[in-house]
């Protein structure tokens, strides 16, 4: 099998040159990362090379390095039917800088893009319809970054007297309670909640 991958990787060098900066082999899967702005030629070639004919995306996602300057992965997953091969692109990207979409190569990336767009706040360049997927419409902020707050500042809820979703502060009541380590099983010195019916 790495025989195999060693070779679509000299076969992707050979057809891709410059547009690939790395490549490697680990758990039996190809990696390869490409500068951004040729994602769209690299997954072209995938897509229609006779030697590669990885017809089938079956993800994307994004990973937060807040160290780095260009701090986000963009990772794509794509599979080869005809080949029985999986390979994975990476590309790295910042903030400001919008990667270009894919969608006109694969439909299908369509909502995965919005997806990583909702999450870590990349942006995609050409993609129909940019906006976000999973969150809702007023929240701020992307929950998957590392510097996200993991409370966030408002919790919502849906109040049926005003028949709408509300926003609120964060109520963190956790650290108010009081935590009982007696054990049930040996009594406890007061009535269990819900004990209060039980003959005496």
């Amino acid at each position: 099998m790495s025989g195999d991958l060693n070779e679509l990787s000299e076969h992707l060098i050979a057809g891709l040159g410059s547009a690939i900066l790395e490549s490697k082999i680990a758990f039996g899967e190809l990696t390869i990362e490409v500068a951004a702005s040729e994602i769209v030629n690299v997954v072209r070639f995938l897509h229609d090379d006779l030697s590669c004919r990885f017809v089938c995306f079956t993800d994307l996602c994004g990973a937060d390095h807040p160290e780095r300057e260009k701090r986000f992965d963009v990772i794509y997953h794509l599979l080869s039917p005809y080949k029985n091969q999986r390979i994975r692109v990476k590309l790295r990207t910042d903030e400001m800088t919008p990667v270009p979409s894919l969608v006109e190569v694969f439909p299908a990336a369509n909502w995965f893009e919005r997806e990583t767009f909702d999450l870590y706040g990349v942006l995609f360049s050409g993609h129909p319809d940019l906006r976000r997927i999973l969150t809702d419409y007023g929240f701020e902020g992307h929950p998957l970054r590392k510097d996200f707050p993991l409370t966030g500042h408002v919790e919502i809820r849906y109040d049926d007297e005003q028949k709408r979703v509300v926003y609120e502060p964060v109520k963190l009541v956790q650290e108010y309670r009081n935590f009982d380590y007696l054990s049930p099983w040996e009594g406890t010195e007061y009535v269990l909640p819900g004990d209060e019916k039980a003959k005496q």
